[in-house]
């Protein structure tokens, strides 16, 4: 990647070497990695360290300390470029997901979290980065949309394999995180050097920062990352735990979540283009509260196992709007800002994501319906946040509470 080529005179380049190409590669490879951490993960923990909750919970806030440290990318990207930093911490992704089976003790698993998120946090905050430098504006959220298609069919292959392949051919643990993190670290090694290093037309501040007409922003960030993090915890390992879940069933579980996604991500981007952020956010966070309060009663009044798969794919469904947030933030953010800010975000929406897993997973082991009624909460929080954002949003006019621009001049 010894090139620098500037976003205008990318344009000359072939298509499959531009920056949205880049962007659709990075987007395709780093599910492969993770998702086959995730699917795997509660069967391998449950039956390699004998896991409960509170033990799971543990490993998913070790996992959420490097994005609470992802403000740290400031420091990084004053000597390294953030789309060197972003292939990088592919790299480190794929190999500690391939190592993962070689180390099946409490203290290995723990360890190889740590470095596996590392990777993953940092290529996310600094993917977030690009993504808002080199998409315009007018198309963000459908191209959003489509990154998001792609990152949920690199997925489903994943998933489908598993599903297909586990059984018939007897696949183990170690065979699978070997391939699946190989596969990732090797896209990564070659869009290293594939690619040139794309100029945006503002450089950005390599300093932290945290300003004041950003709040509604950060208190977002912050709301999803705790709301999320009971999700990731906790749905699958229900899952596992309530209804006694194999490998290939829960595997088949996302395969149907996935293709879902696949068709629904595109039309996303493109709810949020027509009816704007606000709207597309409240109702992400009204069917949110709906779908958490469910969970609830999951626990509360026996409801089986249909209903806790449906809620399941339609939770990812809604999660899928959390774009509007970043196409939110793309439109009142000064453009030198979008770096720092990132880096920043990462580590509020981590906050609650560090601090949540251990107390949750020892409510979890009294009464996991009430981790479920907290998240409803929080989704509900969040929802009163979103109605502060404004129809238009744009610097100046952030939330519904400052006053808007005059009007320009003709």
């Amino acid at each position: 990647m010894a090139r620098t080529i500037t976003l205008d005179n990318a344009r000359t380049l072939p298509r499959w070497q531009r920056p949205t190409a880049l962007l659709f590669l990075m987007a395709f490879a780093m599910p492969i990695g993770f998702s086959v951490w995730l699917a795997l993960l509660n069967n391998f923990v449950v039956e390699a360290a004998k896991f409960d909750g509170a033990d799971i919970g543990l490993l998913h806030a070790i996992r959420e300390i490097p994005g609470f440290l992802a403000v740290g990318v400031i420091l990084v990207i004053m000597v390294m470029r953030e789309q060197v930093l972003g292939l990088v911490s592919l790299v480190m992704l794929g190999v500690a997901t391939a190592l993962t089976a070689q180390f099946p003790q409490m203290g290995g698993i723990l360890a190889l979290t740590f470095i596996s998120s590392i990777g993953f946090h940092y290529y996310e905050t600094v993917n977030q980065s690009l993504q808002l430098q080199w998409l315009p504006k007018d198309r963000a959220p459908q191209m959003l949309g489509w990154l998001l298609a792609a990152g949920s069919t690199a997925t489903f292959l994943v998933y489908f394999v598993i599903m297909v392949l586990w059984e018939p051919l007897g696949l183990t643990y170690n065979t699978v995180y070997m391939v699946g993190g190989g596969i990732t670290a090797a896209i990564a090694m070659f869009a290293m050097f594939a690619y040139p290093q794309f100029e945006a037309p503002t450089p950005q501040l390599k300093t932290f920062i945290l300003r004041k007409r950003y709040w509604l922003y950060y208190a977002l960030q912050f709301m999803s990352g705790a709301r999320r993090q009971i999700f990731m915890v906790f749905a699958g390992f229900m899952m596992v735990e309530k209804f006694g879940f194999q490998v290939h069933e829960l595997t088949a579980l996302y395969l149907i979540n996935l293709m879902v996604n696949i068709l629904v991500a595109p039309l996303l981007g493109r709810i949020v283009a027509h009816f704007g952020e606000q709207k597309a956010l409240v109702f992400e966070y009204a069917g949110l509260v709906c779908v958490f309060l469910a969970y609830g009663g999951v626990y509360f009044m026996g409801w089986g196992l249909m209903i806790a798969a449906a809620l399941y794919v339609l939770d990812h469904i809604f999660f899928g709007l959390a774009l509007a947030l970043k196409t939110y933030f793309q439109k009142i953010a000064d453009p030198a800002d979008i770096a720092p800010t990132a880096a920043v975000a990462f580590t509020i929406n981590h906050i609650a994501a560090v601090g949540l897993p251990v107390p949750l997973g020892l409510l979890w082991l009294f009464s996991p319906g009430a981790v479920f009624l907290l998240a409803a909460g929080m989704a509900a929080t969040s929802l009163c946040l979103a109605l502060l954002i404004p129809r238009h949003p744009v610097p100046g006019h952030e939330t519904r509470l400052t006053g808007a621009l005059p009007a320009p001049a003709g």
